[in-house]
């Protein structure tokens, strides 16, 4: 079950619901707003004692997902147990507390927890997941000067 709410069953209902939610989520990356997030992921991140990060859970034996590492840094309790597959209200609810977008939460639960798995089809060390998903920030940052 995903986190993230993303599903290959939109596609046959809604032949342009992936192309809209896309640019939805890249306007959330580029804009003012999204920017600043990703600077306070990537500091974040760098903050962090132990470079690894968890899959699938915001927080699992201490240790945090990429927005559970924005969330812990801001004092932000961190959700109670996963999202259901499609609880929108739950990625309002936490686009609102972190101050983004709800598609950008999707979009980075989606990164930290599925992207290297869809792409690379093996499981990750979360030391590996970290480095990943930092290179993602970073690439998603417009001036990083």
């Amino acid at each position: 079950m995903s986190r993230s709410g993303y599903s290959e069953d939109y596609d046959e209902d809604f032949p342009n619901a992936g192309a809209l939610y896309r640019n939805s989520v890249d306007s959330a990356l580029a804009g003012k707003r999204g920017q600043k997030f990703l600077l306070e992921l990537l500091a974040s991140l760098d903050a962090m004692p132990e470079k690894r990060l968890v899959a699938f859970a915001f927080e699992a034996d201490g240790e945090v997902c990429a927005l559970g590492a924005v969330a812990r840094v801001k004092g932000i309790p961190m959700p109670k147990g996963n999202f259901d597959e499609d609880d929108i209200v739950n990625h309002r609810a936490l686009g609102k507390l972190l101050g983004i977008a709800p598609c950008m939460t999707q979009e980075i639960m989606f990164e930290n927890d599925e992207s290297s798995a869809y792409w690379r089809n093996r499981a990750e060390t979360p030391e590996e997941r970290f480095a990943r998903m930092r290179a993602w920030v970073v690439s998603n940052i417009k001036d990083i000067s």
